[in-house]
């Protein structure tokens, strides 16, 4: 627990803010050569290259015999932008270590480097067992995309908090940008000045109808599918009429559900504010867009890690849905089957996030099983 609790503040305390949402950041790039160090001392055989510029993705393999399936844990290096200059700083209060990225998931990571230390105490498994730390899992997801293009392991685990609980299945998301265009004029001029903040009305208004007519459809078992306006941005002054607005709008995706659908859908709302007001022009840009990620709970990776941690933890193992979106999803999408699970953790992208230090402890425990059961 000490010698987890020590790797885990070393890397709480690498400010790795990933720079695509707070320009300016440092970015992954600290985070990785500490963990291809760490590997490299393992005995790790470590590649480390850029994914994106100056912001490097790292993999370590423990070579197996050759016989068995390979199992990739892998994780995020990027944290959300701090909320002030103590962020970094890891505090530990009541078995829970505080900071940014403790749960978000820095956890999660040290969690499987633990893992796999372990596992190169013991003769080799027949498959290998990779640990890969991948870039900007908050914003694109370049990291895991850059990992695919390299890597092809049998399966993964996501180590993400969970609370020790399984997820086989999750939703997807959907962000779109609507630009709504005006005439630019000042606020006493009526006869030439074209509002675009209220040209966007009858869309607001398509959203709060869509969102209600989504909340009578049937649910997944993890929520429903869901939409809202997010951001608005327009204007520059108040005796003004603005040129321009631009509306961020989220579309959460259940099970069943495409991301060609949801585009349909905001289509439809965008015609209908056309045909409302013919000064109208709207134009919808997709920002990021992934599918649900639908797996059976029997895809032998869920089952590994199921027994594992019923046996770490000496109770039946909760496997379940959720409907926050992971890279589980693409890698599923590249034909690599993939199980989330990792310790009790809140607080994530706030100013009082935290995880249980125990529970790392479990999850560095399962993930080393998993690996024992799977890679055979």
């Amino acid at each position: 627990m000490d010698d987890l609790a020590q790797l885990l503040s070393e890397l709480v305390a690498i400010d790795s803010t990933n720079p695509s949402l707070a320009p300016g950041a440092p970015g992954e790039e600290a985070l990785a050569r500490f963990l291809a160090r760490r590997m490299d001392a393992m005995g790790l055989e470590v590649d480390l290259w850029e994914a994106a510029p100056g912001r490097p993705n790292v993999v370590g393999r423990l070579p197996g015999s050759g016989e068995g399936r390979s199992l990739v844990f892998l994780g995020h290096l990027d944290v959300v932008a701090p909320w002030s200059s103590d962020a970094f700083k890891p505090r530990i209060t009541d078995g829970r270590m505080y900071g940014r990225g403790a749960a978000d998931m820095k956890s999660g990571l040290a969690a499987a480097l633990v893992a796999i230390e372990a596992l190169t105490q013991d003769h080799p498994l027949a498959g290998d067992v990779y640990f890969a730390g991948v870039i900007d899992e908050e914003w694109a997801s370049l990291g895991t995309q850059a990992f695919l293009s390299r890597y092809h392991p049998d399966a993964a685990v996501i180590p993400e908090c969970t609370d020790l609980t399984i997820v086989s299945e999750h939703g997807g998301f959907a962000w779109y940008e609507i630009e709504s265009h005006g005439v630019e004029a000042p606020g006493v001029d009526s006869d030439h000045g074209v509002d675009a903040i209220s040209l966007l009305a009858p869309v607001l208004v398509g959203l709060t109808r869509l969102d209600a007519e989504l909340a009578q459809r049937p649910h997944a078992s993890y929520g429903r599918a869901s939409v809202h306006a997010s951001t608005i941005e327009g204007g520059k002054q108040f005796p003004a009429y603005p040129a321009r607005c631009v509306l961020g709008v989220e579309r959460c995706l259940i099970a069943g559900e495409t991301v060609d659908q949801a585009q349909a859908e905001l289509d439809d709302i965008i015609a209908a504010a056309r045909a409302a007001d013919p000064r109208f022009r709207g134009e919808l840009r997709t920002v990021v867009a992934r599918q649900p990620l639908t797996q059976s709970p029997d895809e032998p990776v869920v089952a590994a890690a199921s027994a594992a941690v019923s046996r770490v933890l000496g109770r039946p193992t909760v496997v379940h849905g959720d409907i926050a979106w992971g890279d589980s999803g693409l890698l599923a999408e590249n034909g690599i089957p993939c199980a989330t699970f990792g310790p009790i953790g809140r607080g994530e992208h706030t100013a009082e996030e935290w995880v249980d230090l125990s529970s790392v402890a479990s999850t560095a425990a399962a993930l080393a099983v998993t690996a024992q059961e799977f890679c055979r």
